[in-house]
């Protein structure tokens, strides 16, 4: 639970002829964020234009990315780093137009062999209908007064064609595939007969253009060119792979060097320029101000003016005083190195506002313990914990991290709630009694009850009654523990609301002071806590079945939950209206929502009984032998295996929810604006290492 970064706002001013210079020391910098220039902000200031080589990069980027995909180069694509150095040389030498002429003559190639390929396709389609019918390729053509009609129909027109007209017709029809067809007709009756056909679904082909001979001998022909056109594409083909090959580092690294290069020329379209000079409004981190001023003028030679204007508060009332263009500051989350990587799941959501808090270092705690509280098994927390360090150490998106993230912490709090709470592991208990439906490890290896009795020492004891026997297991049983489960889950919960709540009136309290903080949110809380305590009370006492108990056990909290339920009730009412009242049904609503962390882990472990019930009880010790071990442990490790990935979305996605949906929803609106510091990030360019000095060039 932090704030983000606190911003001051800076000026930087400077000739128009050195404004090249100044862009390259701002990127330099890493640490300001511009503010874009408005229209006719300024008196005798305005919008500036790209930097002449904008044009021109921005042309060569365009024929870079082309090539690119023509040739299947993307962010996946493996290549090693350029110096930075020979890489704009060769651009500057022309090496893209010159790569760009090598990779299109051989694309027009492939795209001429393509399409010669899709040509002959359609012509032997068309030539293996022709050989369905009695006629030479020669005997389609050639007539003055006879037209000729080819194609393919649904059934067979033999009779219509027959009754409706004067023709002459060869019709082929096969088991499998379409009816051929060929008319010869008068040609003032070639429409009526093409009338006729559309009746039977006909389909016209064209018979090839001067061919002769047999339609067999043609279609053997075509077939002999569609493989030689082949093996020329595949030449080809094989043409861009040495292409890609040869060309992908460079490509890769003119990609970046020259979308680096664009972004810096369009820098004057968001600041403001006068004839001959050029002024910028940025946010910089507060507790880099100085040092940010210190190395803009120093590494501009002096050529800059940098100007301190505000650290900008985080009320309201100071930002309504400012121009509209200065409203926002940036956000620059602040978490730990810990919670840092939480921070994407907040950004699902949305950035946070300067002037609230960032809940990321909430979610950073209470993500992965829910998912503990909900897996609790020893069993599983090892594999969660391989899988998730494997995916830290190896997983690049963002997505994959997290999830990885959740599986690797989630898992460790599996392992602590398995091995020091819920003492399971596989949905069976480490000791304890043994009975048919609550087998325990020391039953597993033959050992006598209490042989694990080091559990016993950090864990609780429990004894329940089962088919008219007293049974004990050492550890809290999902399946058996169940009021004691959900208690904890609403304590759990009444615990996570609180800090929401809390979180929204720190935020009012930041933003408009404590009087706005308590009308708004402060009868909230007292109407949280007075319900909490009145519900307590209540239930205890209906459970306990003494209404009595209200007046005498339960007196205390039942009296102050009527008080502050009441206040909070009066205070609401003033605030948000007659209205509000009817919210409060929902405050529980919202507590018993956590009962599904207690739901989760016995639904878990309701199937992990079932599964260790029939592999054990009705096949291992009904079967016995090498079959039954067999076929019990198959039926293990199969209904494990699922437990386990439903494990993984069910605690998952519901430790999630009760974060967004829960806890945000009590303080977190978002719609800030994230703090991006004009910065050069190079992953397939660098620097080559000075002879002089053992150290690595500054940006240029």
């Amino acid at each position: 639970m932090s704030l983000p970064e606190s911003m001051s706002r800076i000026v930087v001013a400077g000739t128009k002829a050195h404004m090249d210079e100044a862009i390259e020391v701002l990127y330099g910098a890493e640490a300001v964020h511009l503010i874009d220039h408005t229209v006719d902000a300024d008196e005798g200031f305005s919008i500036g234009s790209p930097r002449e080589f904008s044009s021109k990069a921005s042309e060569r980027l365009l024929k870079v990315r082309s090539m690119e995909k023509e040739l299947g180069i993307n962010k996946h694509t493996k290549t090693p780093s350029l110096p930075v150095e020979k890489v704009k040389s060769r651009i500057l030498s022309n090496s893209v137009e010159s790569v760009e002429d090598e990779v299109m003559r051989v694309l027009d190639r492939r795209n001429d062999l393509n399409q010669r390929i899709a040509a002959l396709n359609t012509k032997k389609n068309n030539l293996e209908i022709l050989q369905m019918l009695p006629l030479d390729l020669q005997l389609y053509g050639g007539y003055e007064s006879i037209a000729v009609i080819v194609g393919t129909v649904a059934e067979d027109p033999s009779e219509a064609l027959i009754k409706a007209m004067d023709v002459e017709f060869f019709v082929a029809t096969m088991k499998k595939g379409p009816t051929a067809v060929a008319v010869f007709m008068r040609n003032r009756d070639r429409d009526k007969t093409v009338s006729t056909l559309s009746a039977f679904g006909f389909s016209e082909i064209q018979v090839p253009a001067g061919s002769t001979g047999s339609p067999a001998e043609a279609l053997k022909a075509t077939e002999t060119e569609i493989a030689n056109a082949e093996a020329g594409l595949a030449k080809v083909e094989e043409e861009l792979a040495a292409i890609k090959e040869r060309h992908q580092a460079f490509l890769r690294a003119s990609d970046e060097d020259l979308s680096i290069t664009v972004e810096k020329g369009e820098v004057p379209l968001r600041i403001a320029t006068s004839e001959y000079s050029f002024v910028i409004d940025a946010w910089v981190p507060t507790k880099m101000v100085e040092q940010v001023k210190e190395k803009l003028e120093k590494d501009s030679e002096g050529r800059m003016y940098v100007e301190f204007q505000e650290t900008r508060g985080r009320k309201d009332a100071e930002t309504e005083a400012v121009e509209k263009r200065f409203k926002t500051a940036p956000t620059r989350m602040k978490n730990g190195r810990y919670s840092t990587g939480y921070e994407y799941a907040t950004k699902l959501v949305d950035v946070p506002k300067y002037q609230e808090i960032d809940p990321t270092i909430l979610i950073a705690i209470f993500l992965p313990m829910f998912f503990g509280f909900m897996v609790g098994d020893v069993g599983y927390a090892i594999p969660f914990i391989i899988l998730g360090a494997y995916g830290l150490k190896v997983a690049k998106g963002r997505d994959w991290r997290i999830i990885a993230r959740v599986l690797f912490f989630g898992g460790i709090w599996s392992f602590l709630f398995g091995l020091l709470f819920y003492g399971e592991c596989l949905g069976m208990h480490f000791t304890g009694t043994y009975s048919p439906t609550g087998i325990t490890w020391e039953h597993i290896f033959g050992m006598e009850e209490g042989a694990l009795g080091a559990f016993s020492a950090v864990l609780p004891d429990f004894i329940h009654y089962e088919g008219g026997h007293i049974v004990s297991h050492v550890g809290v049983g999902k399946l058996v523990e169940i009021p004691l489960l959900l208690k904890l889950s609403v304590y759990i919960g009444v615990v996570h609301l609180m800090i929401g709540y809390i979180c929204s009136f720190i935020n009012l309290n930041m933003r408009h002071g404590f009087k706005h903080a308590f009308m708004e949110q402060g009868g909230w809380i007292l109407a949280f806590v007075g319900l909490v305590m009145f519900c307590y009370a209540l239930a205890n006492a209906l459970i306990g079945g003494n209404m009595g108990d209200l007046t005498t056990v339960y007196m205390v909290p039942f009296a102050v939950g009527i008080v502050l339920l009441a206040a909070g009730c009066g205070i609401n009412i003033k605030s948000h209206g007659g209205m509000s009242i009817m919210e409060l049904p929902g405050i529980v609503g919202n507590i018993l929502s956590y009962t599904r962390l207690a739901a989760i882990g016995m639904s878990k472990a309701g199937m992990a009984l079932a599964f260790n019930y029939i592999a054990f009880i009705m096949i291992y010790d009904s079967m016995g032998g090498v079959l039954g071990l067999i076929l019990g442990f198959a039926v293990f490790l199969i209904g494990h295996l699922m437990i386990f990935f439903l494990a993984i979305l069910s605690a998952g996605l519901h430790s999630l929810r009760l974060q967004y949906v829960e806890l945000m929803a009590k303080f977190f609106v978002g719609g800030g604006k994230e703090y991006a510091p004009l910065k050069v990030t190079r992953k397939k360019t660098h620097y080559e290492p000075l002879n002089t000095e053992n150290k690595t060039k500054a940006e240029v």
